[in-house]
């Protein structure tokens, strides 16, 4: 039985739900319209708020103007769910957490209107919390979205396991203090020493008083 001590919080794309095909596409067609180079930005955006890449890439621009080529990305990525699927065994994860009540929050950087597509889209299943990128000042990797969501959840972020797959929200679940997973094969100074999954397919590290299976 899974203990209601524990606090699950989980990042989205690319730990909960593989958006990879759509990420790219997006990203790929932005940086031809603004002359840059796709493989660098996308590397960039990884795990990061829409608003940061494009201030990081395009300076020059006003708040304004940037806030329009943002608002764009997110209506291209909302209208464009064909491929998106979970990762391995996530909808069975979140399924049978929520069956025992585990305290369960989402944690992204995508807008609250995209996040909710995408699940939808990978039919995983969307808990009570989701902090999204309206619910924060500062992105991952800034820690606070984790605080946030383990603050909604009432349970310490020290007993909390965090669930990434990205450098900027490693880098943010390390920094909060809680219990850090690396789901899939991103490898980095940020990641040694910690625990590491491939899927939900198999045991879940970092889960203490139980070992949860998909």
């Amino acid at each position: 039985m899974v203990s209601s001590t524990v606090g699950y919080l989980f990042d989205m794309d690319g730990t909960l739900v593989d958006s990879h095909a759509v990420v790219e596409a997006v990203w790929t067609e932005f940086c031809e319209r603004h002359g840059l180079d796709p493989r660098v930005v996308i590397s960039f955006a990884h795990g990061r708020q829409a608003g940061d890449t494009v201030a990081h890439f395009l300076p020059a621009l006003s708040r304004e103007t940037r806030a329009e080529l943002v608002s764009g990305l997110v209506v291209e990525e909302v209208t464009r769910t064909d491929g998106i699927v979970e990762v391995p065994g996530a909808r069975r994860l979140l399924a049978a957490l929520a069956e025992r009540g585990a305290p369960v929050a989402i944690v992204t950087s995508a807008p609250r209107e995209l996040a909710i597509a995408r699940l939808n889209a990978a039919g995983v299943g969307i808990p009570d919390v989701l902090v999204a990128a309206e619910d924060v000042e500062r992105g991952k990797p800034d820690p606070s979205c984790y605080l946030l969501a383990a603050q909604r959840l009432g349970v310490p972020i020290a007993g909390c396991v965090v669930f990434e797959d990205a450098e900027a929200g490693l880098a943010a679940g390390v920094a909060s203090g809680g219990r850090t997973v690396v789901v899939g094969g991103h490898v980095s100074a940020t990641t040694d020493g910690l625990e590491r999954i491939r899927d939900y397919t198999g045991a879940v590290p970092g889960v203490e008083h139980a070992a949860v299976t998909s």
